[in-house]
Parts: C-alpha cells; structure tokens; sequence
C-alpha cells in the first residue's frame, strides 16, 4: 500500500507519518511506501521499512499536484494548509493555499481517475471554524455551514468540492473536523487558538505563558494521539453510508480556560500556574468569539471515533508523548 502524506512537515503530519511506520500497516494491508510532502522538507519517519520518498511541493501549482497523484497513492491525507490566524490576516494566501491548493489536489485526481479508473480515499483535515454563530448548544451533525472567517470559509467551500468529487466516485472522501488540538508540541505558531496550548504547554516546561483573553471563554479540545486516531480511522472504516455527508464533527472535551489551568494546578502544581499571565488581545478574542464550543458528535461516535473525556488525560498525554513524563525548567 502506497499512502501520500500532503502536509507531512506540520505537527499531526510528522506524528502520522511516524505512526504510520512504527504500525507499518494501515487498514490492514502492510504500507510499503510512504511519499511525505510538504512546503517545506519533511523529515523521514524512524524505523520505516519500506520506501520513503520526501516532496516539496506547493499545492497552489497543478503540476506540482499532478506528479504526487501520478504515483497513484492508495490513501491520501491532505493536511496542508495555513493556519487561522494567518489566513485571517493574508486573504489572498489564505485562499490559495487552502482553498486553490485543495482544488488542484482534487482536480489532479479527477485527471487520473479518467486515464486508469483510479479512486483512492482521501482524508482531509477540515475544521470547526466551519460554524459561525449564531450557535446552536449543542451543534449537531445538521447543523448549518456559515462560517465567520475566511480560514471557515476556505475548509466549508473545501468540504462540499470534497463531497461532490466523491459522490461523482472521483475519490472516496471524508472530512475530519478537528476540535482544537491540545496540547500542540512545539512552539507558538500562528494559529489564533495556539495560547489553548500554550498556558499549558510553557508551563510545563517551566516557562511563561500568555493568556489573551478571559478564562471564561470555553472551547472544543482533542489531544496530537486522539487527532492521528481520528485520521487512521477516517482511513480505514467504510463511508459507503454517508452519501453526501462525507464531513464529520469529531468528538472532543468541552472546557473552559479556567478548567484547562485547573487541570493543570492538579497535574503540575501551583507554581506552574502562577506562569501564565493575563496580556488581553481583543483581535484574538474576535476570532474565538466567532467559534462554538459545544458539539454533539452523534455521528463520528456511532463510526467508533474516540476522543479523550477530561483536561487530565489532555496534559497527561503530552507529558508522556513530548517531555518523558517530566515537568517544570
């Protein structure tokens, strides 16, 4: 099995493509090459026995999308994009990286399919920015796509051309509406949600961290080891049921800001808390504003997707995966 990985050099592509290798299956088959590609070069997963080929490729070039599905990948998953908070800042980037990059991707397949009636599946990484308010508590699986930034509107738009390039049999396709991911390993990036992770993840590591806005704000989390689990199952379980319906809320842990420095009182102690400090960005609270914190994952649940159930669990994971069980400076 040959399975292409577009957005390998990013956080959750790193950690699949290194799950991947240490499993060296996937949907039951054993995977004997794995092509990483990326804007910038991915790094080769350790321990991987069969063919590694690495790609720098900007998506946002149809050529450069026609030589990865050239190689007729048997699982697709299309991480690549730039984040939130850039793509609310850089409109014209925002949407040709994460709009006319998906499009290219997708008409790159369309054009193989009709030489060697070729359908792989195809595992895209959508988001809950798709929903704008005003919210509905909970959020179902029916609830309307009106998103209120840019970064929603290029995922919602990705979704349906997702849909419709898999109901016309082009690809087999399914969306992951990831919850925010916490705690993100690394450093800040760009992200409008990134201090979710950061009042955690600096903490921990005995180091200062910003808070920007009011710790009543609540929000939708899943932890790095529930997102590469999502994304192995979207891979593997049959989607013939769906119909139209290819794009799924995941299942996540509701908290709110005060819950997440809770959780981390409890796990780290209160010295670790006494890092986080309050600096307001009202641009930031704009954009969360704009998100919904409460979801009714009924049918990501009954697909059997997973997620964690407490703040705890959170932090516990990204101590034992990130910093070998150990905090503090």
């Amino acid at each position: 099995m040959h399975v292409l990985i577009i957005g390998a050099a990013g956080m959750i592509g790193r950690k699949l493509a290194s799950r991947i290798a240490a499993d060296g299956m996937l949907c039951g088959h054993p995977v004997d090459k794995l092509t990483l590609a990326d804007i910038f070069p991915p790094s080769v997963p350790a321990g991987f026995s069969g063919e590694v080929a690495t790609e720098v490729v900007d998506l946002s070039e149809l050529e450069n999308s026609r030589r990865l599905i050239a190689q007729r990948p048997d699982i697709i998953f299309h991480l690549a994009a730039i984040v939130s908070g850039e793509a609310e800042a850089d409109f014209e980037k925002g949407y040709r990286i994460n709009l006319e990059g998906s499009r290219l991707l997708f008409e790159a397949i369309r054009a193989e399919a009709e030489v060697n009636a070729y359908c792989p599946r195809l595992v895209f990484c959508s988001s809950l920015a798709v929903f704008g308010p005003p919210f509905a508590s909970p959020i179902t699986d029916e609830f309307l796509t009106a998103p209120a930034t840019s970064y929603g509107t290029q995922k919602a738009i990705t979704e349906l051309l997702l849909a419709d390039y898999s109901r016309r049999g082009i690809f087999d396709g399914i969306g992951i509406r990831l919850p925010t991911i916490c705690i993100r390993p690394g450093k800040p990036n760009a992200a409008a949600s990134g201090f979710f992770s950061n009042i955690l993840r600096e903490p921990l590591a005995g180091q200062e961290a910003i808070l920007p806005v009011e710790e009543t704000v609540r929000h939708w989390f899943a932890s790095p080891r529930s997102a590469i689990g999502f994304l192995l199952h979207g891979a593997s379980i049959d989607l013939s049921g769906l119909g139209v319906r290819r794009n799924l809320i995941m299942p996540g842990l509701s908290a709110t800001v005060a819950e997440q420095i809770e959780a981390l009182r409890n796990v780290a102690g209160g010295d670790a808390v006494k890092l986080i400090r309050r600096v307001p960005d009202e641009r930031i609270k704009t954009i969360v504003d704009s998100w919904a914190f409460d979801y009714q994952p009924a049918l990501a649940l009954s697909l059997g997707f997973r997620a964690e159930s407490t703040m705890a669990e959170i932090i516990h994971a990204h101590i034992e995966d990130e910093i070998d069980g150990k905090t503090g400076s």
